[in-house]
């Protein structure tokens, strides 16, 4: 068929099967276009087309991908065996069996052995595991209870003191006494025999030899069995020894824990026999862990080969033959500082410099000097503690000068935690006021009370300190006197300590001797102090607890609803305590007891709980008195029980719970 179309166009381009009629470039005039229309398959193969067009280049690089790779595999195909393979790739791949180079994968790997023949293919072989024959149960796995079991940090000081039978109540005490509360506990007395009484609260080792030789022998051998692997450093000192603990210790934090150092106050031996010195026994002298491991294996050889009378001797020619080491009073610029106490000497007149900076003072011939050396070195300690703090205070005071803010920046008093600042209102702190008669906070919720005690002997030193503080400032210009207390307040704070503001009245004398009273506000701190962690026995709490408690006629009802509270919280729980019942009679009571028992419905109620709970067993006891006392009834009922009972005493109000059982079990430990 024919179709006329109108329009003129440069280009009309219709499908593969058509005629292709071209009009000219410009068209004027009407012009008759014919088009051969296409057929019902040429239609098909057309849409066809029209679908492949899009894809047609993916297929076409896809398909010639593929082909390229089939083509360079058949080009650098090789065969596996290796007799062609120059140095170079055999060192690479190596052989198998062999360790030169990189092991080549199974899948390429070399099918020749070391002996030239073919291997066959490689075939897994499976090795079953046989566990072990166990000859006995499965160890416990044991797990420390400290970390610092487990990382090896030992203690860094122990001290071991020798001592006698005749001065271990003497000066043995007072070693004790002014060297113990220091060390927490590390400090040990050895002796040769037992005296008949030992003093309490001291860890005393008793040889059962008096030989001075055989006990020091003893002694070094104790250390090493039982105290080796728990401290770095041993000081052993005689009993007529004076030691300044602070400087020991600070002696030994110095020294490093690897050393192998023999320190003490170095001496010649008698006869010259012997090349070295040794450290004499009485200023005490300082032994490394490293260096007692060392002579661990001597110990013996020394004990039967070394022939000395003194203990000392004996000990410094072992260490001096069997581990190379002399005795030194220097390590490092490290001095151990000695002096030797004169006869009758006058300590506060004592201006030596070797006294003052002495480690150790001996001999010290009785437990009264021993105290009396003590707050010597102590007030020394003390005052160059304070000196300190007033240098760090000032270097404080001028750093904060160059500071941003100045002055600001400084708290007051330099070098204490800053005042605790509230976050709400319901945080404010309170301050108490007072006079120097009476305190307007009572702790029984009084308005006004009278001070006593500690509140009195408080209030007189804060105002006496005050008074001393304000000489120092205005002398020699101004001398105050006659303080009087206008008000006063205080507050505790927790973080830094105890606050005052004291208005005061003072009497003024001015140098030419006129006076004035004049009023000052002044603004005191009493800071919290170091705070220590005292070492304590562990306790579990597994202790049974004996719950007392006593009873009179007119508490029988409230001692019911007791049983029913200690059946649910304790008794349910199963928990471990005793409940035991302590019926109080008067003399009228006691005698209707077999006709009137004022206690019979408690009585009742114990059977029944008893029978509800058959491993419970609540048990009482009958006192007739006509004053019944807390301490009469607890000692006819301790008369009863073991020496390590552990009471708690308990009212009929009183609720128990298990909380409260093993915090009384935590509190209370048996010896302390």
């Amino acid at each position: 068929s024919h179709v006329s179309l109108y329009r003129c166009e440069e280009r009309a381009t219709q499908f593969l099967s058509l005629v292709l009629l071209k009009a000219s470039p410009r068209c004027a005039e009407e012009r008759t276009v014919h088009y051969l229309l296409p057929t019902t398959e040429s239609m098909r193969i057309s849409m066809l087309v029209s679908l492949i067009r899009p894809t047609g280049p993916i297929i076409v690089g896809i398909s010639l991908g593929f082909t390229l790779s089939l083509l360079s595999v058949t080009w650098v195909d090789e065969s596996c065996d290796s007799d062609w393979m120059g140095p170079a790739e055999e060192m690479l791949i190596g052989q198998p069996g062999s360790s030169k180079g990189a092991r080549k994968p199974s899948s390429i790997s070399s099918g020749t052995t070391d002996n030239g023949n073919v291997e066959e293919d490689f075939e897994p072989r499976i090795v079953p595991y046989n566990k072990p024959a166990q000859e006995g149960p499965p160890k416990k796995v044991f797990r420390s209870k400290y970390a610092s079991t487990e990382l090896g940090i030992r203690e860094r000081l122990f001290v071991s003191v020798f001592t006698s039978k005749t001065t271990i109540n003497t000066l043995a005490v007072a070693i004790n006494r002014t060297l113990n509360h220091h060390l927490d506990g590390r400090l040990i007395f050895f002796t040769g025999t037992r005296s008949r009484k030992l003093p309490n609260g001291m860890f005393v080792v008793v040889h059962g030899d008096e030989r001075p030789v055989p006990n020091m022998y003893q002694s070094v051998r104790y250390l090493l069995e039982h105290r080796i692997a728990e401290y770095d450093w041993f000081y052993l000192v005689q009993d007529d020894t004076y030691t300044q603990p602070e400087r020991l210790k600070t002696l030994v934090s110095h020294l490093s824990i690897d050393l192998q150092l023999y320190m003490g106050h170095p001496g010649e031996f008698i006869g010259g026999e012997t090349q070295g010195r040794y450290c004499h026994s009485g200023p005490g002298f300082l032994l490394s862990r490293a260096l007692l491991l060392k002579l661990q294996p001597f110990l013996e050889q020394c004990r039967t080969d070394i022939i000395s009378v003194r203990p000392d001797e004996w000990l410094g020619r072992c260490i001096i033959d069997y581990v190379g080491m002399n005795c030194v009073d220097e390590y490092e610029g490290l001095n151990y500082n000695y002096f030797t106490m004169e006869n009758h000497m006058d300590l506060p007149r004592v201006g030596n410099d070797g006294f003052q900076n002495a480690l150790t003072v001996h001999p010290v011939t009785s437990a009264e000097l021993m105290y009396r050396l003590h707050k010597h070195f102590t007030e020394i300690e003390l005052q160059r503690t304070y000196e300190e703090i007033e240098k760090l205070q000032s270097e404080i005071k001028n750093v904060s000068e160059v500071a941003a803010d100045g002055n600001k920046s400084a708290l007051w008093p330099i070098g204490i935690t800053p005042p605790f600042e509230p976050k709400s209102r319901f945080e404010v702190l309170r301050w108490d006021y007072f006079t120097e008669d009476n305190l307007f906070s009572c702790v029984d919720g009084a308005p006004k009370c009278q001070l006593n005690g500690a509140d009195r002997d408080d209030v007189t030193d804060v105002i006496r300190v005050a008074v001393e503080e304000l000489n120092k400032k205005y002398n020699p210009f101004v001398q105050l006197s006659s303080p009087r207390l206008v008000n006063g307040y205080r507050r505790l704070d927790q973080t830094r300590g105890m606050e005052y503001t004291l208005d005061l009245q003072v009497q003024a004398t001015t140098e030419s001797g006129h006076q004035k009273s004049i009023a000052r506000r002044v603004h005191l701190v009493r800071p919290l102090s170091q705070v220590e962690i005292i070492p304590m026995p562990y306790v579990t709490e597994a202790t049974r607890v004996h719950v007392l408690l006593p009873l009179t006629s007119y508490e029988s009802q409230v001692a019911l609803h007791f049983l029913d509270h200690i059946s649910f919280n304790l008794f349910e729980t199963g928990e471990n305590a005793v409940l035991n019942f302590l019926f109080t009679y008067e003399p009228a009571e006691a005698q209707k007891v077999s006709t009137n028992d004022v206690f019979s419905e408690v009585k009742a109620k114990i059977t029944a709980v008893e029978r509800r709970y058959p491993s419970v067993k609540v048990s009482w006891i009958s006192i007739k008195t006509e004053n019944p006392g807390v301490l009469r009834i607890l000692d006819i009922v301790s008369r009863k029980h073991p020496v390590e009972t552990l009471f708690l005493l308990v009212t009929a109000d009183t609720v128990l719970n298990s909380e409260f059982l093993n915090r009384c079990r935590m509190n209370t430990i048996s010896g302390w």
